[in-house]
């Protein structure tokens, strides 16, 4: 009785093929598990033991797909036991390649994100400049379609379409898309310029097309200023890449130049005293470079000038630092009673004839 059942026929398969076909669906269930199971409990155990952190990758990454293949294989062969015309084996054939390469391609997706988390990633945010940490997730979502892409081409060939004259469609419309976004594409191009050759960062004070500020922000289409009376201007990266850059935070100190006047009843005595003044103060000043100049360089119209020159350091508040220098000038010429020149003017009066 229970043969005569399963030898009974419905569209083309007997009771007892359409059983075992449904049992092999059930034992595919059923390794999966135990390959998940396995991988999670044993395998991973394994590798954590290992120095190699490559390994403990590749297996947690490969979890997930392996079964997911598993899965495919299984549901394959159990479609195989059955008698299906040509056009259904066609079309079960090809569903089965497409996912094995969709599989394939999901396993190396996630190892590609695996490793730039694990080995790319910290060396970004080791970097002094920002502009690596938006351009990663942009390559690396870049990389993700480009091989999604590769994926999805290998799977139509194997569909039985003409993978050439979808690349000419691709092409065509490439050209296209690189015509109405060249602009986009040159700016891209302009901040990869700017991540290679690192002429800023991101805090630094820089001359830039007529600009005097500091970067506030590189982004991947645009760099923003912030210019010294507080207001942000947005330069495109392609104009950045192609102008001349004076990054004025690169500068070891900042040289300050003033020409003292003293008035023209000065000693010779009281102008060397009044070089020895400088000397000191510069000396004895933290935020200044152990170097100075002074030189008795003119006779003016209403003056005798010192040329003074010193050097503020670097990170120190240039305008700090010239307020502290200059109170400590005044303060010092005041009681050694060098008095500064101002412009001055002398009339000779002619009395008038028969007075």
């Amino acid at each position: 009785m229970f043969v005569d059942i399963l030898t009974k026929t419905y569209y083309g398969n007997t009771i007892g093929t359409y059983m075992l076909s449904f049992l092999l669906i059930i034992g595919t269930v059923v390794l999966a598990r135990v390959v998940y199971w396995s991988i999670g409990h044993v395998i991973k155990k394994i590798t954590r033991k290992t120095r190699n952190r490559l390994d403990d990758i590749l297996v947690d990454m490969l979890e997930e797909p392996v079964v997911f293949a598993i899965a495919i294989i299984g549901i394959w062969f159990s479609l195989q036991l059955l008698h299906t015309s040509e056009t259904t084996q066609t079309v079960i054939s090809t569903a089965y390649y497409i996912l094995i390469v969709f599989d394939v391609t999901w396993f190396l997706s996630r190892v590609m994100d695996a490793l730039i988390k694990r080995y790319i990633v910290p060396l970004v945010q080791q970097s002094k400049s920002k502009l690596d940490d938006q351009l990663l997730p942009i390559i690396q979502k870049g990389l993700k379609i480009a091989l999604w892409i590769m994926a999805l081409l290998i799977a139509l060939n194997n569909a039985g379409y003409n993978v050439g004259a979808v690349l000419a469609s691709l092409g065509i419309g490439g050209i296209a898309f690189a015509m109405a976004a060249k602009d986009t594409i040159a700016n891209l191009f302009g901040s990869f310029t700017i991540f290679v050759d690192k002429p800023f960062v991101v805090g630094d004070r820089v001359l830039l097309s007529g600009y005097d500020g500091f970067v506030r922000e590189i982004g991947v289409r645009s760099t923003r200023l912030e210019t010294l009376n507080g207001r942000i201007v947005t330069l495109p990266n392609s104009q950045v890449a192609d102008e001349c850059i004076e990054n004025i935070s690169s500068e070891p100190c900042r040289k300050i130049t003033m020409d003292l006047g003293l008035t023209y009843d000065t000693s010779d005595e009281q102008m060397q005293q009044g070089m020895d003044i400088l000397q000191d103060i510069i000396a004895n000043n933290e935020s200044t470079e152990n170097k100075v100049v002074t030189a008795f360089t003119a006779f003016n119209d209403f003056s005798l000038n010192i040329r003074f020159i010193y050097y503020v350091r670097k990170g120190e508040s240039v305008f700090g630092v010239q307020t502290r220098v200059n109170l400590e000038i005044l303060r010092r010429f005041n009681e050694a009673g060098l008095e500064f020149a101002f412009p001055t003017q002398t009339i000779y009066t002619i009395p008038a004839a028969g007075s």
